[in-house]
């Protein structure tokens, strides 16, 4: 049961709010809240940069479409991080990304 609630955790955009729940309520491990700082982080990187591609397609004199192509693939590698991560949890490996790991390892 813990491993299906740590699956849902890092299901993307929609991973965040159990996450937020888990270390809003200090439930869960020590391992299923690195887990949830882990998929908050990302979550919020991921906004961070879709929020700033969108308003650079906006407000680009030169034309969208690279910056809209950047978006997508801003978003395709996010989707694809946390599927890599599910696979990851399915083969019991370790779930520390390298630079992200340690920023989430700063929250609370």
């Amino acid at each position: 049961m813990k491993r299906l609630s740590i699956y849902f955790t890092l299901v993307p955009v929609f991973g965040f709010f159990p996450a937020w729940w888990r270390l809003y309520r200090h439930q869960g491990s020590t391992q299923e809240q690195a887990i949830s700082r882990l998929a908050m982080t990302l979550a919020f990187l991921w906004l961070s940069g879709y929020i700033l591609f969108g308003t650079a397609a906006q407000s680009s004199e030169f034309g969208s479409l690279p910056v809209l192509i950047g978006g997508s693939l801003w978003t395709t590698t996010y989707f694809l991080t946390c599927f890599g991560l599910m696979v990851r949890l399915s083969q019991g490996k370790s779930l520390w990304l390298p630079g992200i790991g340690q920023i989430s390892d700063r929250l609370p």
